[in-house]
């Protein structure tokens, strides 16, 4: 039996949720903005109260909470920090979100 996510290419499900940031962010992150290239939102992690430390790069995936030092590469990192998941299974959530098929992220 494959663990989960063991089946999805995240290289993939990274490129197809890259497409889609604007979209994905608004839906994780409603009470952000978009300030440029970025996705200035409060972090729901912690008690954050004002919009401008937590930042997401709508053309890379980066992000990063710049008071806190918490930060990531891509989508699927940004996925696992905010909902508390491993990798994997951020990778396979994103891929169910997005309906990609088994061909497309295995």
């Amino acid at each position: 039996m494959r663990s989960v996510g063991s089946s999805v290419r995240y290289d993939v499900v990274g490129r197809a949720a890259l497409r889609c940031l604007p979209l994905i962010v608004l839906r994780w992150l409603p009470d952000g903005r978009r300030e440029g290239q970025e996705w200035v939102a409060r972090n729901p992690k912690r008690s954050d109260r004002h919009l401008g430390s937590f930042k997401i790069n709508l053309r890379t995936g980066q992000w990063a909470d710049f008071a806190t030092g918490d930060k990531g590469g891509d989508v699927i990192s940004l996925a696992a920090y905010l909902h508390g998941l491993s990798q994997p299974v951020a990778a396979s959530k994103i891929s169910e979100m997005l309906g990609l098929t088994t061909e497309q992220s295995s």
